[in-house]
């Protein structure tokens, strides 16, 4: 009898607990809204939404955002965006009820201010590049790389080759472990005859780039080949405010002209469309004593338009074509002893020739049913001409060491999204499936014993097929107000086909490979000045088809694990900080040499550091910045090699 009392006693409880928690539920109000900006009258993505008492949401692609489960009362919404202005609007959050509420946003001057931190996967990630990409002179769309902190790059062959890139303790090359893409569209070229996932970003106009979204490591199920230090997407402006003639002049016989023009511009209460053109033309002769000679030549028109802020078409075309001569690398001695001076040259020859078309349509809906969907189509026809000098007469005496690196090419591909926001209980979720298939058919792919002007025998000769089909479903979870869990995991199948000519080959040889990319990222905001977040992740990179067909690899997609622990940090209204500790360990390294036609294998290889960057703000027009970047990278398995740095040699070098 008196288990009998107990156990009712427990049930009344629980029973009481649940009504509880229903009535509470029941009683909450949701804040569901858009922003817009309000010259453009087109979605913002990307706003940052506050409520008093740390809630907040940041805005999606058609500016929609909402707060669920609010517990009835006023509140102050804030509403801010990098340059734009803050607006601050009361909210009146009754019980059982959804507000409703449209803002416009007025652009501004930059102001960081502006900027603030939640939990949310997207905010304050990008903080760092918004701001760059406003305050840093930039000359070349290579140069806007530089606004990923700890990465730089370097040009060695002239002015026309994609530049070698450096981040996180990866000698990168020219594209091997960051996946770069514009408008979604990849710019990285797989089994290229210079090198594994060489990057040629030279068809982007500077000054058609509106936004730099990017992050390091492999953290991100949208993410697949080649990100696994970082990944950079560049987005081109959808309007123009005004048009645009450049026109540049400096020394080396240097040049560039450059022309932004709205052919078509139409706006009324429900839809905007436009239709502009963008041109670039640059030459110089460069510094060095044997001219460069250098010429490209740019063209891009884009028509974007948004149909009742429900629906978005974007048709991209863009074609490019520069050729150039290099001066080349140069042997230490030949200065010393006055050979040649220091911008000399021992063989001038060097250089080349490229080009690249791209077409590229893009569709976003947001369906009645809440879920938003993406669909991209593109393709891109590009060529490569390629001569280099690194050793002059060392193997050959009579004819010289000079190669030719060339190869045409074709890129198919497909993008898709699908995303829905919901309630979990009193939390709000995100679920996001993805896919996408992208073919890359490349004929004649070749390195030759060549000169400008005679051909001398074939090193590597064939034609390569390469499909990546791809599939990932990511989750992301407000466990709490200050707490955000997401959750991702993506698949990548490869099927591989080359046909060597060389060896009178008349079929494909063929070989397929599949991988799964995990990924988990926790945050942690407890209020709008602080973010701790943990990220991981496994990523990948494929390997060069010709080495995984004509060297038996046994790793054709080496995985890299990666964790990354950091902080966003805004103390007070003019000053960001962002601070984190990573470890990146590499499965293998396994890469095609295409200046030699030979593979470097290697084991596994670890890499960590620290990354820290500051922006502070002293008035409207004076800012500060600040990247601190150190890293520690190690063979594993292999001989520590101690290197002494001669620190008072390379100060005289940079003297002189």
């Amino acid at each position: 009898m008196y288990n009998q009392l107990i156990m009712k006693k427990n049930y009344s409880i629980l029973l009481a607990i649940l009504v509880s928690a229903i009535t509470s539920f029941a009683q909450k109000g949701s804040i569901e809204g858009s922003i817009i900006d309000a010259s453009s009258r087109t979605p913002l993505i990307g706003a940052s939404i506050n409520l008093s008492g740390d809630r907040g949401d940041n805005s999606d692609m058609f500016g929609k955002f909402s707060i669920p489960a609010i517990n009835p009362g006023q509140y102050e919404m804030i509403i801010s965006h990098i340059g734009y202005k803050t607006e601050i609007i009361p909210v009146d959050v009754k019980p059982n009820l959804l507000s409703s509420v449209s803002i416009n946003l007025k652009k501004d001057e930059l102001n960081l201010a502006e900027i603030r931190v939640n939990s949310k996967r997207t905010s304050g990630l990008n903080s760092i590049g918004a701001i760059d990409i406003r305050l840093r002179p930039v000359n070349t769309s290579q140069d806007v790389l530089r606004i990923v902190p700890g990465l730089f790059i370097a040009q060695h062959a002239g002015g026309g080759k994609a530049e070698q890139i450096f981040l996180r303790g990866f000698d990168i090359d020219h594209g091997t472990d960051i996946a770069i893409t514009v408008d979604g569209m990849p710019v990285n070229m797989v089994s290229h005859a210079h090198g594994q996932g060489y990057a040629d970003l030279h068809f982007l106009i500077p000054e058609t780039v509106e936004k730099v979204a990017f992050d390091k490591g492999p953290y991100f199920s949208g993410k697949g080949n080649l990100a696994t230090a970082a990944y950079v997407d560049f987005s081109t402006k959808e309007f123009l405010d005004a048009n645009l003639i450049k026109a540049e002049i400096g020394q080396f016989n240097s040049q560039r002209f450059v022309t932004m023009l709205k052919l078509f511009n139409k706006t009324n209460e429900k839809n905007r469309q436009q239709f502009y053109i963008a041109s670039e033309y640059s030459s110089t002769d460069g510094y060095f004593e044997s001219p460069q000679d250098f010429h490209r030549f740019n063209v891009m028109g884009k028509y974007n338009a948004w149909f009742g802020n429900q629906s978005q078409l974007s048709i991209t075309a863009s074609t490019f074509d520069s050729k150039w001569n290099a001066s080349g690398q140069v042997p230490d001695r030949a200065v010393q002893d006055g050979t040649i001076g220091r911008f000399g040259a021992i063989d001038d020859t060097e250089g080349g020739n490229t080009s690249r078309t791209n077409v590229n349509i893009k569709f976003n809906k947001q369906w009645k049913s809440n879920w938003k969907t993406t669909d991209q189509l593109y393709y891109s026809h590009y060529k490569f001409n390629l001569y280099s000098n690194f050793t002059f007469f060392l193997e050959d005496q009579i004819n010289g060491d000079m190669i030719r690196q060339t190869e045409e090419r074709d890129i198919f591909g497909y993008n898709t999204t699908a995303e829905k926001s919901y309630l979990l209980g009193n939390s709000k979720a995100t679920t996001t499936f993805g896919g996408g298939i992208r073919y890359d058919n490349i004929n004649d792919i070749e390195l030759a014993k060549a000169n400008r002007t005679t051909f001398f025998n074939s090193i590597q000769k064939g034609d390569v097929k390469e499909l990546n089909s791809s599939l990932y479903i990511n989750q992301d979870i407000e466990l709490s107000d200050k707490v955000n869990l997401n959750a991702g995991l993506r698949y990548d199948h490869f099927i591989f086909r080359y046909k060597d000519e060389l060896v009178g080959a008349t079929d494909f040889a063929k070989t397929k490979k599949g991988v799964f990319s995990p990924k988990l990222n926790l945050s942690y905001s407890p209020n709008t000045k602080i973010k701790i977040y943990l990220n991981n992740g496994i990523g990948f990179h494929s390997n060069d088809t010709r080495v995984i067909l004509n060297n038996d690899a046994d790793k054709i997609l080496p995985k890299v694990f990666g964790t990354d622990l950091g902080v966003i940090f805004k103390p007070n209204k003019s000053l960001v900080l962002k601070a984190a500790l990573w470890h990146l360990l590499s499965e293998q390294e396994f890469v095609y040499v295409g200046d030699a036609g030979v593979v470097e294998p290697s084991g596994r290889s670890r890499r960590m550091g620290v990354d820290v960057s500051a922006r502070y703000q002293f008035n409207k027009w004076l800012f500060a910045d600040m990247d601190v970047n150190l890293t520690r990278a190690r063979a594993i398995g292999v001989a520590k090699v101690k290197i002494l740095f001669h620190w008072l040699h390379y100060l005289q070098v940079l003297v002189a």
